[in-house]
């Protein structure tokens, strides 16, 4: 029986150790992850019991929302800790089971598969001649995937009734907003780990109908991009998927965001491509909009961080960003970049010097002439015209934001590259 083998000491004992390595926010019942061992050692019996016996209740998701860049916002459900080892433990067995079943054109979700798998699949397909793309976006997909469905899906392969109850009760949990319990008849909410295996459950079936009629395409959870050699060929793909996602898997496609374009004007996890005959990998200019926007969150002149852990909060953003970013082929945005971004950090520091004796006194200890440092030290020029002058751009370069441990967007790109 396959709640036996969730049930079992190493696979609990695994999904424990994921959820810990995860950490995230709390559920409702407010517990953090940092009191799950304890409770799940006092409570684990009467919880297994109940588990087996199919009489187990998860909670409710707590509901947050996560603002997007282009407006609007993502709807996250967030599970209790203990109702997220649980779903864990389910996921990490059937993803044994369902995992090879799953098309070689879907990357998300899945072990020893990237997003930078799927980025450069995308590459091969343009060079490959198929220069126009499909991009299909399903409208607030988690919020309504269909229960039946899913547990159709599932009841295909699963004979075991009790685990069958089991992801029911996760689907139908229902959402705590402000206090009080909605009932969810569609969707799988986003925060929980077993959300990907359900979307890669259900949109397994796209991916054998677009496999069947022969197309070139590439899925990463819920962003599907289909490849075609022309716009009419695009514009027939696009209606029929679209037909065949809101008949057959009772989804909704968000027309005003799907498009048949090239893919130099589109965006796909994060990135782009050039017109090239040869294309090579870009990040997409919404990428560079978010980094920027949060590089201003964290270089505020108002928020009051010493210049230490502002530049150790920067450090800690740019190297996850770049980190993600590295597979761009167009690095010369980048000197750009930190070129902006010590613009910035200049800015703070003579904010932070507020005073014109104090602007002169670290000038001069900067190597600035005692009639320069006077003459610049008080300046009525604004913070940002200041931050490019001459006169900060020498004394605070890129030697000054070398020694306070200023990461280097090129520098680190460079080194990712080389060791990759």
């Amino acid at each position: 029986m396959l709640t036996n083998m969730i049930l079992s000491k190493p696979n609990m004992l695994e999904a424990l150790k994921r959820v810990e390595r995860n950490k995230g926010s709390h559920g409702v019942d407010l517990m953090p992850v940092q009191n799950l061992r304890s409770h799940i050692m006092h409570e684990w019996q009467s919880i297994r019991k109940n588990l087996l016996g199919g009489t187990y209740k998860p909670d409710p998701v707590r509901r947050i929302e996560i603002p997007k860049p282009d407006g609007g916002v993502r709807l996250l459900g967030i599970p209790t800790v203990t109702d997220r080892m649980i779903q864990q433990s389910i996921a990490q067995i059937l993803s044994q089971i369902y995992d090879p079943t799953f098309s070689d054109h879907s990357y998300g979700f899945r072990p020893n598969r990237s997003a930078h798998d799927a980025v450069r699949k995308a590459k091969t397909y343009i060079q490959e001649g198929y220069r126009w793309v499909i991009d299909i976006d399903l409208e607030k997909f988690f919020d309504r995937v269909n229960h039946d469905k899913v547990m159709g899906l599932l009841a295909k392969k699963i004979k075991d009734k009790a685990l069958l109850k089991l992801i029911r009760s996760y689907l139908n949990a229902g959402i705590m907003i402000e206090g009080v319990k909605v009932k969810s008849e569609e969707g799988t909410p986003q925060g929980g780990p077993l959300s990907p295996l359900l979307s890669n459950i259900i949109l397994n079936e796209l991916d054998q109908e677009l496999e069947k009629r022969g197309l070139r395409f590439i899925r990463y959870a819920d962003d599907c991009n289909i490849y075609v050699r022309s716009p009419k060929a695009g514009n027939r793909v696009m209606n029929s998927v679209t037909t065949f996602l809101e008949k057959k898997l009772k989804l909704k496609v968000n027309r005003k965001k799907s498009a048949v374009d090239r893919p130099w004007r589109r965006t796909f996890l994060g990135f782009s491509f050039t017109s090239n005959l040869k294309p090579k990998v870009r990040v997409a200019s919404k990428s560079i909009k978010r980094l920027k926007q949060k590089i201003r969150s964290l270089t505020s002149r108002s928020s009051g961080w010493s210049m230490e852990g502002r530049i150790r909060k920067l450090n800690q953003y740019l190297m996850g960003w770049i980190g993600y970013f590295q597979l761009a082929d167009t690095p010369s945005f980048l000197k750009h970049l930190d070129a902006w971004i010590r613009r910035r950090l200049r800015m703070c520091l003579w904010k932070q010097w507020k005073l014109p004796k104090t602007k002169v006194r670290n000038l001069i200890a900067l190597g600035v002439p005692k009639w320069k440092a006077y003459e610049w030290g008080n300046t009525r020029k604004g913070y940002w015209r200041i931050a490019q002058s001459p006169i900060l751009h020498k004394t605070l370069g890129n030697s000054f934001w070398n020694r306070q441990g200023l990461l280097s967007l090129i520098v680190r790109y460079e080194s990712l590259r080389q060791s990759s």
